[in-house]
C-alpha cells in the first residue's frame, strides 16, 4: 500500500515504509512455501504501480493474475487494516498487460537469435565449453554473410552448413568439431520439444511496451503466464535473464532518481543460479550491480537467501524475510545464515523470529536516509488492494482484448532471414550449374565433375543436403503427430 510517495510495506512496533528513492538498490522477498511471499509480491508490485512505477512479475502458480481486479472485503483483511493502520484504503486493481511465451494466456513474448545471442543460448540449450565457442562461430559467420538469424530454422541451417564444411572454417574460425555440431542440433530439437522455439521469432518484443505509464499516471504491470513454463525451468530462467539483460543494454543511464524507472520481480530466483557457469554468474552480477544507474530495481524471490550467490545477495538492500522451517541441522543453518543478512535490533532474537513468523508475518529491512538499512523488524503486511487468487479465463480475455497492446505481437511474422536467403542460393546455384552441365561439350562433361570443388560449390551443396533434411524431418514430425507440441 502507497501513502504519498511512500510505500508501506506493514507495521510491527512502527510501521515499515519502502523510501522509492532506493528501490533501484535491489531487494530480496524469501520464506518457505505458503508463508506469504506471492502476496508479499502482489503489494509491493500494486504499490509501485500506484506511484507511477511499471512493474514485472512472473505468475507461476496463476494467483497473481487477481492483481487486474478490484479485491473484496473480507474479515481477515479488514482485522489487518485497522491493526496496521492504513490511511484510506480501498480495493483497487492495477492496469495489468498479461504476457505468455506460448502465447495462450497473454501476448506472446518473442526474441530474435542474435538478441538472445551465443552466451545465453548456450546457457539455454546446456552447452559444455566447446559447443558454446561453435555456436559463437555460427554468430560470427552470420554476422560476415549478413544472414539474419531470427528463428530455430536460421540457426539449424547455418550450423548445418558448418558441420558440412568443418575443414573450410579451420583458417578463419579456427577448429570445428562435426560431433560437437550434431550435439547443438539434437538440444535444438529438445528445447523445440520443451516450446522454446516458439519464444524465437517476430514480431520481437519492444522493451518500451513494458515500460509505460496509463494517462492516469499508473505504471502498467506486466505478468508472465509462467505456470506452463516452469515445466521447463531453464527455458523459463534463461528467458528473465535475457530480459533483465535486455533492460541493461538498451535503458539510458538515470543515477539515481526519485522513484524508479522500472521494478522487476525474479521469481523462482534459485533457478537462475543453480548449475549455472561462472561465466554467466559474472554477467548476472555485472548486471544487478549496474543496472540501478538505469533506474531499475530488481527483487529476487526465492524459498531461502542462500539460493542467492553471496555476490549478489550483497547488493540486494531491501529485504523481506519470511517464515523458515528448522526441522534439520541444514534447516537451522539457513536460518542462521539468514538472520545474519539482517542489521540487528537489540529488541529482537532475529534467529528464533524466523521460525515463528505467522503467514502474512514478515522480518524487514529497508534502506532508509543515505541508504543505509534499517534495523531488522517483525512486521505485519500489508493486505493487497487488488483481488487475491486467480481471475477466470473470460475476465483475462477480456482484458488482453481490450488492453494498450491487443493484436500487436498476437501474429507472427516470418521475414526473409538466413533460412530462406541459404536456400535461394542453393536454388540459383544448382540451376547456374545444370545449365552449365547442360552446356558444355559432351567429353568435357565428366571432366568438369572431376575438378576439385571451390568453398562456393561445397556451401551450395551443403545448403541443397540441409534444406532437403529439414524438409524431410517436418514431414517425418508432420506425419508421425507425437514430436510435435
Amino acid at each position: 500500500m502507497s501513502t504519498g510517495d511512500q510505500i508501506l510495506l506493514g507495521a510491527g512496533a512502527k510501521r515499515v515504509y519502502l523510501d522509492p528513492r532506493y528501490a533501484n538498490r535491489h531487494g530480496l522477498i524469501a520464506g518457505a512455501t505458503g508463508t506469504g511471499k506471492t502476496i508479499t509480491l502482489q503489494v509491493m508490485a500494486e504499490s509501485f504501480s500506484r506511484i507511477g512505477v511499471p512493474v514485472f512479475v512472473s505468475d507461476i502458480k496463476g494467483d497473481l493474475s487477481g492483481i487486474a481486479r478490484p479485491g473484496s472485503a473480507h474479515p481477515k483483511i479488514d482485522e489487518r487494516v485497522q491493526k496496521i493502520g492504513i490511511p484510506d484504503f480501498h480495493f483497487a486493481p492495477a492496469p495489468t498487460v498479461f504476457w505468455d511465451l506460448f502465447g495462450v494466456q497473454g501476448h506472446p513474448v518473442r526474441a530474435t537469435v542474435s538478441d538472445m545471442g551465443p552466451l545465453l543460448l548456450a546457457r539455454l540449450l546446456d552447452l559444455n565449453d566447446t559447443q558454446e565457442g561453435i555456436l559463437t562461430v555460427a554468430f560470427e559467420f552470420a554476422d560476415d554473410e549478413g544472414l539474419l538469424l531470427l528463428d530455430m530454422n536460421d540457426l539449424r541451417t547455418t550450423l548445418q552448413y558448418i558441420g558440412d564444411n568443418a575443414k573450410l572454417f579451420t583458417s578463419q574460425y579456427g577448429n570445428v568439431s562435426k560431433p560437437s555440431i550434431g550435439a547443438i542440433l539434437r538440444r535444438l530439437l529438445v528445447i523445440e520439444r520443451e516450446g522454446g522455439d516458439k519464444f524465437f521469432g517476430e514480431p520481437a518484443m519492444d522493451l518500451h511496451d513494458m515500460i509505460r505509464t496509463r494517462p492516469d499516471g499508473s505504471g502498467q504491470v506486466n505478468v508472465l503466464a509462467a505456470d506452463q513454463l516452469m515445466s521447463s525451468p531453464r527455458v523459463y530462467s534463461t528467458f528473465l535473464l535475457w530480459l533483465l539483460s535486455e533492460l541493461f543494454e538498451d535503458l539510458p543511464e538515470v543515477g539515481d532518481a526519485e522513484k524508479p524507472r522500472f521494478v522487476f520481480f525474479f521469481d523462482e530466483a534459485h533457478l537462475l543460479f543453480k548449475d549455472a557457469p561462472k561465466a554467466l554468474l559474472e554477467k548476472v552480477e555485472q548486471v544487478v550491480r549496474l543496472i540501478r544507474s538505469k533506474g531499475v530495481g530488481v527483487y529476487f524471490v526465492t524459498q531461502n537467501p542462500l539460493d542467492v550467490p553471496e555476490s549478489v545477495l550483497g547488493q540486494l538492500g531491501n529485504r523481506v524475510q519470511h517464515a523458515l522451517r528448522a526441522f534439520t541441522p541444514k534447516d537451522q543453518k539457513a536460518v542462521r545464515s539468514a538472520a545474519q543478512t539482517f542489521r540487528a535490533n537489540p529488541e529482537l532474537d532475529t534467529a528464533t523470529a524466523i521460525t515463528q513468523l505467522g503467514v502474512g508475518e514478515a522480518l524487514v529491512s529497508v534502506l532508509e536516509q543515505g541508504g543505509v538499512p534499517s534495523v531488522v523488524e517483525r512486521t505485519l503486511l500489508s493486505p493487497p488492494a487488488s483481488h487475491i487468487g486467480a481471475i477466470t479465463p473470460g475476465e483475462r480475455r477480456s482484458i488482453i482484448n481490450a488492453g494498450p497492446l491487443a493484436g500487436r505481437y498476437d501474429n507472427p511474422i516470418d521475414r526473409e532471414s538466413a533460412h530462406e536467403l541459404l536456400r535461394q542460393r542453393a536454388e540459383k546455384a544448382s540451376a547456374q550449374a545444370q545449365a552449365r552441365e547442360a552446356s558444355a561439350p559432351e567429353g568435357a562433361r565428366g571432366r568438369a565433375g572431376s575438378r576439385r570443388q571451390s568453398v562456393g560449390e561445397a556451401f551450395i551443396k551443403s545448403l541443397a543436403r540441409t534444406i532437403g533434411s529439414q524438409i524431410g524431418r517436418q514431414l517425418m514430425r508432420g506425419v508421425l503427430g507425437s514430436m510435435k507440441r
